[in-house]
């Protein structure tokens, strides 16, 4: 095939929104591996990084005389980073119990007490937790729960670094004031 002339983005998405084959061809050369880098670099993860990619892609063709951009290279890194972060929403929790289970599924033990004093933990926490909004609640647990960095938490829910430090400087406080006067009364009662 005979080299094209070097033609635009806009030129592209006008041609691919006519429907010429050649313009999602040309989009899909330019862009692939630069999205995928993204997107691998976000996940670690190939497998799922050329997915996402892939998705983008098919979207793109399926969509093409709806698309309402005029900046490409914009639009389809404004894809990746959605499609990034809706991954790690729905695949963050998820990924982390696959693993405990699998972990432990040949384990046919029953709950030691270490189980029971975290679970118990857990239950404190969650209601040191309680006069906060559900965004803050989320983003404590996520922190210091899941271990998920500020800028992870920060990516997910859309937010500032300093918005999510600021959630979590309050969150924290409120928890370790809930479990010092959980502890003092635990306290108090074994010893009264």
């Amino acid at each position: 095939m005979p080299d094209r002339p070097q033609v635009s983005d806009q030129q592209l998405l006008e041609a691919l929104c006519a429907g010429h084959e050649w313009a999602f061809t040309a989009i899909y050369d330019q862009y692939w591996y630069p999205m995928y880098k993204a997107a691998f670099h976000k996940l670690g993860q190939r497998h799922v990084a050329e997915e996402i990619v892939q998705d983008i892609f098919t979207r793109l063709w399926n969509e093409r005389c709806n698309l309402r951009t005029t900046t490409l290279n914009y639009y389809l890194f404004s894809a990746v980073r959605f499609e990034v972060i809706d991954h790690i929403r729905k695949a963050g929790p998820r990924s982390r119990y696959l693993a405990y289970y699998q972990a432990f599924a040949s384990q046919h033990e029953h709950i030691t007490e270490d189980e029971v004093a975290y679970n118990e933990l857990l239950r404190h926490i969650d209601e040191g937790l309680k006069p906060f909004p559900e965004k803050t609640r989320e983003i404590f647990k996520l922190s210091r729960i899941e271990s998920w960095t500020v800028a992870q938490i920060a990516a997910l829910m859309n937010l500032s670094d300093k918005t999510v430090e600021y959630h979590l400087g309050k969150a924290s406080k409120a928890v370790r004031e809930y479990l010092n006067e959980t502890l003092l009364l635990l306290f108090l009662s074994i010893f009264s």
